[in-house]
């Protein structure tokens, strides 16, 4: 158990049997009337976003969520499995816990898997990898930098919108939150 006075962001909550991630709080103390704490929480499981509000010292409960650094091996039907590097122990987590992290994710990665209970949450990849182009349109004579954009193939098989004069084979790096191309990498 917690009060509402020690949340921090990142901090994983137990409300009504579901895990709840703060994302943002913020202490109000009004004129008149009790203090409070306005949160912004973020389911961990479907990722829904929700505003609450808890008087100021109300008691929260905390859940124990273990956060490692682990090593994606390979991917075993439905399931990715990740091996912790300190224990060589492998854990088989599901295509739906995965989500869109699967696009940007190779083999031998590194990620960082969040468990509670024995029971994998979320994967969670660094802010951007970088990736090779397996298949885009070949570029046209005039193409520039600046303007429009095309499809590309990832290797990971994931397509994301890259400039006009970028061809197949070349390395790019790209955001793993949106899928946004960041720039190339020689």
């Amino acid at each position: 158990m917690a009060s509402t006075n020690d949340l921090k962001n990142g901090m994983v909550l137990n409300i009504d049997g579901q895990l709840w991630s703060v994302v943002e709080f913020q202490h109000v103390k009004p004129g008149k009337g009790p203090a409070f704490v306005r949160t912004k929480l973020k389911a961990v499981l479907s990722g829904k976003v929700v505003d609450k509000t808890f008087n100021a010292g109300t008691k929260v409960e905390t859940a124990n969520v273990d956060k490692r650094d682990m090593q994606y091996l390979y991917k075993d039907g439905s399931d990715f499995v990740f091996m912790d590097g300190s224990t060589y122990d492998q854990i088989h987590v599901s295509e739906d816990v995965v989500g869109k992290s699967a696009d940007f994710m190779l083999e031998n990665q590194e990620a960082i898997v969040a468990t509670h209970d024995g029971v994998p949450l979320y994967v969670e990849l660094p802010a951007s990898v970088v990736l090779e182009i397996t298949y885009t349109e070949p570029g046209l004579q005039g193409d520039r930098s600046t303007g429009g954009t095309k499809p590309a193939t990832l290797e990971t098989g994931a397509q994301i919108a890259v400039p006009l004069f970028l061809e197949t084979g070349t390395k790019v790096k790209v955001d793993t939150r949106d899928g946004s191309y960041l720039g190339r990498v020689n």
